[in-house]
Order: structure tokens, then C-alpha cells, then sequence
């Protein structure tokens, strides 16, 4: 499990640029499998169970992640930029990066401490008052090895430490990517659709094609969500916890899952005895927001990860949750196709 994932957030691929990582995707699906690769570049898969389904059941992964996008070079040479989803900008300062096709080590830079004055002492640095150094003289040296529209990526690895803990890039979603393909290689019991999406972080774009084409009766979305059990927050404003099991959505800011699939998803993992929680808080949202709505409807539910500092470069999860998801996927997906 954490070699798959080592290799699939050691990839860089964006929202729109989802390239390496749906290459790796299509290089590690059995043989045999239908996939087909849609206009958007979603990956879509049929995979036949031991038991043909009574109904039509999707399971769901973003391949993309959050990022910059390069906006202007100044004539000092340094890189203007725009995030690429939804990244909070004080965790931008300081930070490495790649920049463009040929993935230019570059660092994130603001104005420093010493030349602050009045209010600006008192505030979050704003995203515009930062650029990305890669070392450029001027202008002229820096626009011959980047581009405007070039992308920049988080230069971080996956990390074990603590007891059971990983760290790293882009483990929202490639968790979920990672789940989906230990499925597509395990023994299913009954025949299963996978999806997995482009641009999730910018729009949810990539969802609503991928379910359109598979028309699903019921559908998984398998995601990380945000843990904030960190010191100094208390009681639900802690989301959910690391450590503690899958987390399963009732609401979020684009889904109101419906009552059966939440309660469905806890009945489960009760029979099972596998470690799940609620979302303590309606915040965020996910594929699910545009798969529900699919042609006559869908009936979804969203199972994610609990994550530590979301869409920063050092995300972090535990191998205790991550089996507690892949498990109740897998569990869940086989009650709903029967």
C-alpha cells in the first residue's frame, strides 16, 4: 500500500494536467479490463465480479491536485503565479516547488520580515505580494526555460513516521486512487464501474462526464477530507480525527447524502468492525456534487480519509484509516451491486 502511494504522489498532475498520473493509472490495470479514456481524460473501467450485479454501482478517485499556475515573469526574472484550487496561502511561503514541463526546482518567495511595515507586520502575506524564484538573472533568462501557463508543483515526498503515519504531496486524492486500484486487483464478488476524474479541484469538472457515461444506479466517492484534531481545537470543530476510521459524509457544501446511503455505509462497518466517523462539520465538498444530479439522479456517498493539513505539502494520514476506507468501499460497493 505504500509503495503504490509513494509512486503515485511522487506524479505531478494538476488540475487539467492530469497526464503522468492517468499514464500510471492505465499501466497498472489488469489485463483484460474494459477502459476507455474519455474527451476530458477520465479513466473509466468495467471490471467483472464472480456474480453479475442487480445494479450498477461506481466507485470515484480524482487523479488531479492542487497547484499554481505561472501568471507573468517580472523583468527581475521572477514567476508570478495563481493557484490552481484551493491552497491557503500562508502554507505557500517559504515552500519548494517544481516549475514547468522539465519540473525546475524553484522556492516560493515573499517580501521579507525585516522590510515590513505598519499593518503589514500584523498580516498573512497576500498571493500576490509572492513569486517563485528559480534562479533566473532577469526576465529573458527565466522566459527561456518557463512559460506563462506553466504549472509549479509542491516539491515534497511521502513520509512514514510516527506509528503508522504518512506524510506528503498529494495524498488527497491519490489515497483514493490507490484504493481503487487495490480493487480493480482483488477477487470481486460482483461487477463493478471505476472513474477516476480530472479537474476535481477546480469545478468537480471531470465527475459529471465520467457518470453521465457510466449511468450509475448508486455510487462511492473515495476521498480525504480535512482532520483538524490539532492543539487548541476542540469538541466538533475538529471535523473528524486521524486514527479513528473512515470518515462518512451526512452533508457537505455541494451534497446532502441521502439518508439510507449514510446510514447503509455505518451498518456495514458495524458488521464488519471497521472504524468509521461522522463529518462533525458541513464544509468542502467533492465529486459526489455533480454525480448525484447524473441523468435521473444517483443515489452517492462520500467515504474519505481523514487528512492533516489538506492541499499543503505535507498532508498527512494514517495506514490505520487508509484500510478502514479501502475496506468499506469494498464492502459497501459489493452490498449496493447486490
Amino acid at each position: 500500500m505504500i509503495e503504490r502511494i509513494r509512486e503515485l504522489c511522487s506524479l505531478f498532475g494538476a488540475s487539467g494536467r492530469e497526464d503522468a498520473v492517468r499514464d500510471y493509472i492505465l499501466s497498472q490495470i489488469p489485463s483484460g479490463v474494459e477502459t476507455t479514456v474519455d474527451a476530458l481524460g477520465n479513466v473509466i473501467i468495467f471490471r467483472k465480479g464472480r456474480r453479475r450485479a442487480n445494479h450498477r454501482v461506481m466507485l470515484c478517485a480524482h487523479m488531479d491536485e492542487v497547484g499554481l499556475m505561472i501568471t507573468h515573469i517580472t523583468d527581475d526574472g521572477f514567476l508570478k503565479f495563481d493557484t490552481v484550487g484551493g491552497i491557503s496561502i500562508p502554507a505557500l511561503c517559504g515552500k519548494a516547488v517544481r516549475v514547468g514541463d522539465k519540473l525546475l526546482p524553484g522556492v516560493i518567495g515573499v517580501k521579507p520580515v525585516h522590510l515590513l511595515h505598519g499593518d503589514e507586520e500584523k498580516q498573512y502575506p497576500k498571493g500576490e505580494s509572492m513569486y517563485i524564484d528559480v534562479g533566473a538573472a532577469d526576465k529573458e533568462e527565466a522566459a527561456a526555460v518557463v512559460s506563462v501557463g506553466d504549472y509549479a508543483y509542491f516539491d515534497s515526498d511521502v513520509v512514514s513516521f510516527g506509528d503508522g503515519y504518512l506524510k506528503g504531496r498529494a495524498l488527497d486524492d491519490r489515497c483514493g486512487c490507490a484504493i481503487m486500484l487495490e480493487m480493480l486487483h482483488s477477487d470481486l464478488e460482483y461487477d463493478l464501474y471505476f472513474a477516476f476524474t480530472v479537474q476535481e479541484e477546480t469545478g468537480i469538472g471531470g465527475a459529471g462526464p465520467a457518470a453521465f457515461r457510466i449511468d450509475p444506479e448508486y455510487a462511492i466517492v473515495l476521498e480525504t477530507t480535512t482532520a483538524s484534531d490539532i492543539d487548541g481545537v476542540e469538541g466538533e470543530r475538529k471535523v473528524c480525527c486521524l486514527g479513528k476510521g473512515a470518515v462518512i459524509s451526512q452533508m457537505d457544501r455541494r451534497t446532502v447524502y441521502l439518508p439510507k446511503m449514510y446510514e447503509k455505509a455505518f451498518s456495514v462497518a458495524r458488521e464488519h468492525g471497521i472504524p468509521a466517523q461522522p463529518k462533525t462539520v458541513v464544509a468542502g465538498g467533492n465529486d459526489a456534487g455533480v454525480i448525484y444530479k447524473t441523468r435521473a439522479g444517483v443515489a452517492v456517498q462520500a467515504i474519505s480519509l481523514p487528512c492533516r493539513y489538506l492541499h499543503s505539502p505535507s498532508c498527512v494520514i494514517t495506514e490505520k484509516d487508509y484500510y478502514a476506507s479501502r475496506d468499506l468501499a469494498a464492502l459497501l460497493a459489493a452490498e449496493l451491486a447486490q
